[in-house]
């Protein structure tokens, strides 16, 4: 954890990387915290996109208003080629200065987080990050603002999936987001009673797979749901459908289900987690706490250094789909 003794006035938030429900209730947070804490607080839109371009405006109360039920993100979002460039920081830099912004909170997931701390030991800008992102992927925290909503909105899906592959006796594979991270799919797959679950570190194969079908067949079931997590692109479904049916000779039906995962009004869970993440940012910034992430531990906020965040890999829960694949027998 790094610490500063600059008495901060004006700080700025932003949004950054791929949108996730309840990052509105974060900002919300943020804004209404620091306004209470007799601090400005501004906008800075698109992320490091507008931090270059210097779209950056002053928050109020009443910009607050209705949107801690909306998914996105009103201060919209996007992903910079020039922010990771040294010159593109310096120009971010000497806006946010421009504007007497003292200090940041950043929302958003690795990426981003690379970026803030990039602010921080180039220009010595405080920053503490909010983790924002549906993949669940981030170091040092349990749950990451947008997860739950992303899972029970799939899982809804995959509930209506499963009437339909009951109905004609069918086996379907359900494709989750999450590119390199299973944490989606071992959770839906869990919760949605999965016959098997593929995540981009597990163990699963399209043998063990087949396996599993013709055991529940052997027992009468006539049905089947097969998880999978997008892995490097979208489609990976169509793959292991086609490799199912060259090495049993069984037809599956394919349900991608895409970006539908990101949007949505936000899950009491995750307005309450982004709220609390908001409120705690602002006050580590008033502490003189910076280069730090909130995370959780259970319950529990805690401070992790976005050094090391952004340097370890989370792993995946093997032990969900361990336990997935024992309940579906």
């Amino acid at each position: 954890m790094a610490t500063f003794d600059k008495k901060i006035k004006r700080i700025g938030v932003y949004t950054s990387g791929g949108d996730a429900p309840g990052m509105n209730a974060a900002i919300r947070a943020v804004v209404r915290v620091g306004i209470a804490q007799q601090l400005e607080v501004y906008g800075i839109h698109s992320g490091y996109v507008g931090m270059i371009d210097n779209v950056i405006a002053p928050l109020q109360l009443r910009d607050m208003a209705n949107v801690i039920q909306r998914g996105g993100t009103v201060l919209k979002t996007g992903r910079s080629a020039d922010f990771q460039r040294p010159e593109g920081r310096a120009k971010a830099a000497a806006n946010l200065k421009a504007h007497n912004i003292d200090a940041l909170v950043c929302i958003g997931g690795d990426g981003s987080f690379r970026g803030a701390h990039a602010l921080w030991e180039e220009h010595q800008i405080p920053i503490v990050g909010v983790p924002g992102t549906i993949d669940n992927d981030i170091f040092g925290s349990d749950k990451t603002i947008g997860f739950d909503t992303a899972v029970n909105t799939a899982l809804e899906a995959i509930d209506r999936i499963r009437d339909t592959a009951a109905s004609h006796d069918r086996l379907f594979i359900v494709e989750v987001m999450g590119r390199n991270s299973g944490f989606i799919a071992s959770h839906v797959g869990l919760a949605g009673g999965a016959e098997e679950i593929f995540t981009p570190d597990g163990t699963a194969t399209v043998e063990k797979a087949i396996d599993h079908i013709k055991e529940g067949i052997a027992r009468g079931k006539t049905s089947s749901i097969l998880i999978t997590a997008e892995g490097q692109k979208p489609g990976r479904a169509y793959d292991l459908a086609d490799s199912i049916r060259k090495k049993s000779g069984m037809e599956a039906k394919v349900s991608i289900l895409g970006h539908q995962q990101r949007g949505g009004s936000p899950t009491a869970a995750d307005r309450i987690l982004a709220s609390r993440m908001g409120a705690a940012a602002v006050d580590s910034l008033l502490k003189g706490q910076c280069d730090i992430m909130i995370g959780t531990e259970g319950e529990r906020l805690v401070t992790v250094p976005l050094d090391i965040v952004t340097k370890t890999e989370k792993k995946s829960q093997m032990d969900l789909i361990s336990l997935a694949n024992l309940l579906a027998t």
